[in-house]
């Protein structure tokens, strides 16, 4: 299964970016043995409307074109199902079993996500119910990508 993230807002160039990009090569390394492989990384800028309501709307859009049709999209949101790490390694290996071959991971902006895409998604998660930076949060979910590789293979990296 090929597993995409989309990004509003880009990383500059400093530890935040370095630490996701070391996460997600090592998921990039590890995951095609267990049939999970990086597929590609979209960052887009933030929308430069007047109003959240147009910012979110446009993009949406924006996702919507970077995302594979009849893909799998999980969605980020403080208001999401709370997953531990076994969840969501199991989450993504139900997804791969069932043959599907893309799922998208998205992060919104600042305004959060467009409505109409909580009705599009698969599931909606959070990385808890703090309010997260898209930097950090890109670093958890790399994180957490190549934390479920390693549950899903049997890695020792996640401990209890």
């Amino acid at each position: 299964m090929r597993i995409g993230l989309f990004a509003v807002g880009r990383l500059k160039a400093g530890p935040e970016k370095d630490l996701a990009a070391r996460y997600l090569d090592r998921f990039a390394k590890a995951g095609p043995a267990i049939g999970l492989e990086m597929a590609r990384m979209t960052e887009v800028a933030e929308s430069r409307a007047s109003n959240s309501e147009t910012r979110k709307r446009e993009e949406a859009g924006l996702l919507q074109k970077a995302h594979p049709e009849g893909g799998v999209l999980i969605l980020l949101d403080e208001r999401g199902k709370a997953l531990d790490s076994e969840a969501f390694a199991a989450m993504l290996g139900t997804f791969r079993d069932q043959g599907k071959r893309d799922l998208t991971i998205a992060i919104g902006g600042a305004d959060g996500l467009d409505p109409s895409l909580y009705d599009k998604a698969d599931l909606t998660i959070c990385l808890g119910k703090l309010t997260w930076p898209h930097q950090l949060v890109r670093i958890l979910i790399a994180e957490q990508l190549y934390r479920a590789v390693t549950i899903l293979s049997g890695h020792p990296y996640h401990r209890v």
